[in-house]
């Protein structure tokens, strides 16, 4: 088998050496995973404007996918909420709902999200998931919660919801509160009983599956169509109808936003499922390796007819639960789903649209994170109020919107934090050797006449001139003869914040005060030389160490009290100050 086809395709080498011992307890587990995977599936679909079977047709051939390209034994993939929401929110206001049309914008999503997945998995852009951070999913995953809440509120109670965004859904809901379908009201209160009884007396039961079949039952014993009860219809077998992809130009600007957005969202679902279940498990799972395989499980979606997919945490657990082994649970479950897509359409055609709607219910009720919110606020107020505007966002203004406000509030903070960073004033202990925060260690004592300061960022245009001021008035308050500014934070400064330093020192200077750069000497003296400033003249002090500046001091003002000479290394004190200091270290 050549080299380069193993590591495109991990699965594969743990396919060829597969044992026998694991065919027994994979097959359980992917029947189980293909029994919960079919009712979910056709939710799913629905909730994303898509045809019942269009969800089956995206589950199939994405699983078998990442079966061989992805990093992780166990992840099961699938549709799934959120970019079910992210599609249904893009295309509505671009198509009718289950239309060809839609289905081909739709494709054509798809086709580019695969598309970005995969360059971006070769560029190892694996960190982009993490532009979802713990509180912007938090929001996500409780704002797209309350979504599907008021979305499927009408298909739960034989209601017709007016308006395609939430706030609109909830008001038509209000208004038609007294008109309630009873039938099916109480179908769908049945049909949560019996999800929910399985859920608390048998944990590893398929429980969607069960509730469904029992939704399905009730149907054809009581005749619940007769009374008004809608039902899926008539529902293709075999293979799908070929629909093209579809890019018009006056639609890309909603397509390819999509696309990205669908990209961030099935990722980061995707590494947080695949990262837990590995830890769990005892391996590694790869990021860059999983962005690839993401993008095949979408371009493997957009070849049989479907949509963008991601991992599937309830699913994955299923499997972990059921005892699965090895990659052959997503195979054997991949094939148990085709086979009813065969054999079985007449069956799922009969089913209560109210099933699949409290199944999404149920569902999205357990997408609501109250404990992480809570965990949130206890930890960092501000992480709090960024997983709240998440939330209110994809409530008010959609998913799409939601994720770019959240975003876009997680940079602006993050920008905010590396504009205005922390910073520290250093100082000494009597009788102990090294330096201490004053802000943080009220027994440390600042040196006298030496101010030694570390800007906790690098130094770059956006909080260069900050960085200039801050230093200028701690000189005004504290009058110090040396500025010693401990640069072992300042990893990567561009030229503003290189000139910067310089108008510093000259301000210092006509202040009779000297300027000493402390740590990181090489680096610092190597882009001054880039940029074209001779070390040499700039009248700054450059030294390896904070440890090295303070024997410099000591060696030109003499000791003082709490400050041993003895205990600073001697070298320093023999090799004189400066860059002659630095170099000869």
């Amino acid at each position: 088998m050549p080299r380069f086809l193993l590591r495109l395709m991990p699965g594969l080498r743990e396919l060829l050496h597969y044992k026998r011992e694991w065919w027994r307890p994979d097959l359980q587990a992917g029947l189980s995973v293909a029994a919960v995977s079919l009712p979910v599936s056709i939710a799913y679909a629905q909730l994303g404007g898509f045809s019942p079977i269009t969800g089956l047709y995206s589950t199939v051939l994405p699983m078998i996918a990442y079966a061989f390209f992805g990093s992780s034994r166990q992840m099961i993939m699938g549709p799934d909420a959120a970019t079910c929401a992210v599609f249904f929110a893009t295309l509505a206001p671009l198509a009718v709902p289950g239309s060809d049309e839609y289905l081909a914008l739709a494709v054509s999503i798809t086709i580019l999200s695969g598309l970005f997945c995969i360059v971006a998995g070769r560029f190892r852009l694996g960190f982009l998931g993490d532009f979802l951070s713990r509180p912007i999913l938090i929001g996500l995953l409780n704002g797209v919660a309350v979504t599907i809440l008021v979305s499927q509120s009408g298909k739960v109670l034989g209601l017709s919801l007016q308006g395609r965004d939430t706030i609109g859904q909830a008001m038509s809901l209000f208004t038609q509160w007294r008109h309630l379908h009873w039938p099916t009201v109480l179908l769908s209160a049945g049909t949560c009983g019996v999800f929910v009884s399985i859920k608390v007396f048998w944990p590893r039961g398929p429980a969607a599956l069960l509730a469904v079949v029992s939704a399905l039952l009730a149907s054809f014993l009581l005749k619940l169509p007769e009374r008004g009860v809608a039902i899926i219809g008539d529902i293709p077998s075999g293979f799908p109808d070929f629909v093209w992809p579809s890019f018009p130009h006056e639609a890309l600007g909603a397509l390819v936003p999509a696309s990205l957005a669908i990209l961030l969202v099935s990722f980061s679902s995707t590494m947080l499922t695949s990262r837990s279940f590995a830890s769990r498990n005892g391996y590694h799972v790869d990021g860059n390796q999983d962005l690839v395989a993401l993008g095949t499980t979408h371009l493997a979606a957009a070849l049989s007819q479907g949509f963008a997919v991601g991992g599937s945490s309830s699913r994955t657990l299923v499997n972990d639960q059921a005892g699965g082994k090895s990659r052959m649970v997503s195979i054997v479950a991949a094939l148990t789903v085709l086979l009813v897509l065969f054999f079985l359409t007449d069956v799922l055609a009969a089913m209560p649209l109210a099933a699949l709607g409290s199944i999404l219910v149920v569902s999205a009720v357990g997408l609501i994170d109250f404990g992480g919110l809570r965990e949130l606020r206890r930890f960092s107020r501000a992480e709090h109020l960024l997983a709240l505007a998440t939330m209110a966002g994809v409530i008010l203004f959609g998913v799409m919107s939601g994720i770019v406000v959240a975003v876009a509030i997680a940079l602006l903070r993050f920008l905010t934090q590396v504009t205005r960073p922390a910073e520290q004033l250093f100082g000494r202990i009597p009788g102990y050797d090294g330096f201490y925060e004053l802000a943080h260690y009220p027994e440390a004592r600042a040196v006298p006449g030496l101010l030694i300061y570390r800007f906790e960022s690098p130094l770059t245009f956006f909080n260069a001139d900050y960085f200039r001021r801050r230093v200028t008035s701690l000189v005004k308050a504290n009058n110090p003869r040396w500025v010693v500014i401990d640069a072992i934070s300042m990893t990567k400064n561009d030229i503003t914040g290189f000139h910067a330093l310089e108008e510093l020192r000259q301000g210092l200077a006509a202040r009779k005060v000297q300027l000493v750069i402390a740590g990181r000497t090489v680096q610092v003296l190597n882009r001054l030389r880039a940029i074209g400033m001779d070390p040499e003249d700039t009248g700054v002090l450059f030294f390896p160490s904070r440890q090295a500046a303070l024997a410099a001091y000591l060696a030109e003002y003499g000791p003082f009290e709490g400050v041993d000479p003895s205990r600073l290394l001697p070298a320093f004190l023999r090799g004189g100050t400066g860059q002659r200091a630095a170099e000869t270290s």
